[in-house]
């Protein structure tokens, strides 16, 4: 590939519209809150991983010759995980007609793993009240072996879990609840738990289940 193919080869990423309205997640999660959430710090992070990007194509290209690249890589972890969890925790949630109950397969793998859907909601929100400072709580499939996993990830630093895909997600940064819960995290936390979009989990469960290979 030559050097003038090479230039424009990093596509910018885009802020695609949120599947519902700010107002569909209240009482729950005000309209204020999604306003800021959305329109401010996602939006915010989709600049700045373009921006980024475009230094790190020119820096490619030798177009540059003064660069800090670990600066520059460390800001595109930071900002694209943000985008890229961001997505996620929006489609995770949905307007009430489309909330319901887990069914399906996520049911029956709540159920074995979990002994019930009770169970496994006590220890989600265990493992969600007691991550330090900021960041995530998700449940992940482990394509290894089938696990539905909890796990938790602090601020946007995390690696991606090739073998772990993110099948549910909880932003427990402040951005997400503090204009209306102010410092009672636990509230958010148990108001989250009405609004998740069980379709979207079972979707992305039957997904990460057809990449497991077979032994």
């Amino acid at each position: 590939m030559t050097e003038e193919n090479l230039k424009g080869i990093f596509k910018k990423y885009e802020l695609k519209p949120l599947p519902y309205n700010l107002d569909a997640l209240e009482p729950y999660i005000s309209k204020d809150i999604m306003d800021v959430h959305y329109n401010g710090h996602h939006k915010a992070y989709v600049n700045t991983v373009n921006n980024l990007v475009d230094r790190f194509g020119k820096i490619v290209n030798e177009e540059t010759k003064e660069y800090d690249i670990q600066g520059v890589v460390r800001g595109i972890t930071f900002n694209l995980n943000g985008h890229k969890l961001h997505s996620l925790y929006w489609n995770n949630m949905a307007e009430e007609s489309k909330r319901g109950k887990p069914g399906g397969m996520i049911a029956d793998m709540i159920n074995k793993q979990y002994k019930s859907l009770d169970r496994f909601k006590k220890v989600l929100f265990e493992t969600a009240t007691s991550l330090p400072g900021t960041g995530w709580t998700t449940l992940n499939y482990d394509v290894e072996n089938g696990n539905l996993q909890i796990m938790t990830y602090e601020n946007h630093f995390m690696n991606q879990i090739a073998e772990l895909p993110i099948i549910m997600i909880l932003d427990e940064f402040e951005h997400a609840y503090y204009l209306q819960y102010k410092n009672k995290r636990n509230d958010y936390i148990e108001a989250w738990w009405n609004l998740i979009n069980w379709g979207d989990v079972e979707n992305r469960l039957r997904i990460a289940v057809n990449r497991a290979p077979e032994h």
